[in-house]
């Protein structure tokens, strides 16, 4: 791919896999921005985080290539898409790294959790501007419409304006109308009853994967759940520091 020199080199992957209709949408979207590479897993691979693949190799296969647009898919995680492309794929680095669109929310605490912003976090520890863009809806139908205009203007906006080193963007819609923006920090809560214990034919117990996010501060209007439960687009600017410095001073008077 001959990308010209005034266009922006975009790097697409997600954790639903190449052929999930967020990446598509996405994919539709950063062309009119740039020339875009994708390399996304070959199926789902959510719940993640920054996990990568260390006991057995690691594929890609090219799908597709035409005018500004190349597609791959490859074995591995999300951050395995992005530490291939970046060392294999890719002819010089990019100038943005977005991932999604997401489907399901990735606000509060499955930030950790999430696949996405695992590949987000990695592309921002490589010093490039990166993205990631979730909707709270897990459907395969879900309807894109009134996201996509703002997935642009906040792009746009991202790659005229840059962002602090060592911080990313994790920016979640609400399904359906869109009220506008909120600039928002991430939101206290967990995930509690996360379990649910059944029996398989044999009368053997196994467990799923279940539960439901416990809000911790349901009033507080600052923090990405309110965002999405008011009809907001989030963004929470993200770092990959993860060094809780308000605790430094306590922990130095401890007596070693």
């Amino acid at each position: 791919m001959n990308s010209e020199l005034n266009k922006p080199l975009i790097l697409i992957t997600n954790d639903d896999g190449a052929e999930a209709p967020g990446i598509y949408v996405l994919t539709r979207l950063m062309m009119q921005i740039g020339d875009v590479v994708v390399v996304a897993p070959d199926g789902a691979r959510s719940a993640q985080s920054n996990a990568l693949t260390v006991t057995h190799p690691i594929r890609f296969n090219k799908i597709e290539e035409r005018e500004g647009l190349l597609r791959y898919s490859c074995t591995g995680t999300p951050t395995d898409c992005i530490k291939l492309a970046l060392n294999e794929i890719v002819e010089y680095q990019p100038d943005l790294i977005v991932s999604g669109i997401n489907h399901g929310s990735n606000s509060a605490i499955n930030v950790i959790y999430s696949g996405t912003m695992g590949a987000v976090l990695e592309g921002c520890e490589n010093g490039i501007l990166s993205i990631g863009f979730s909707i709270s809806s897990h459907s395969q139908d879900v309807d894109f419409t009134n996201f996509e205009p703002y997935v642009l203007q906040i792009t746009r906006e991202a790659l005229k304006n840059g962002l602090p080193y060592g911080t990313c963007l994790n920016i979640n819609a609400p399904n359906g109308t869109i009220n506008g923006i909120r600039i928002s920090r991430q939101c206290d809560g967990q995930w509690v009853k996360e379990f649910e214990k059944r029996t398989d034919p044999q009368g053997r117990s196994y467990f799923w994967l279940t539960g439901y996010f416990e809000n911790h501060e349901p009033e507080a209007e600052d923090t990405d759940e309110w965002a999405l439960l008011n009809g907001y687009i989030s963004i929470v600017p993200t770092k990959i520091d993860l060094t809780a410095y308000e605790a430094m001073e306590t922990i130095n008077k401890w007596e070693f």
